[in-house]
């Protein structure tokens, strides 16, 4: 009987936090289970966009923080 994988044995598989023994059960498992392999690509997939993100604060957010150090004064920070 293969061992139920879930998917934060994926992330864990992913980010090689797995040992030789998991791995090696884990990648058996996803030969022969269409559904756990297309959850692993799945995964890959959200690392990668995950990865090109890029996260800016708003303009409002940026002057919001501003005028308050001003208020505050640390305006120098």
């Amino acid at each position: 009987m293969i061992k139920p994988f879930t998917p934060n044995d994926l992330l864990r598989y992913i980010y090689q936090e797995m040992t030789e023994v998991e791995q090696e059960l884990l990648v058996q498992a996803l030969h022969s289970d269409n559904s756990l392999m297309q959850e692993y690509i799945e995964l890959l997939s959200t690392i990668e966009q995950m990865d090109q993100v890029q996260l800016q604060p708003s303009e409002k957010v940026v002057q919001a923080i501003k005028s308050s150090a001003q208020s505050t004064g640390l305006a120098r920070v």
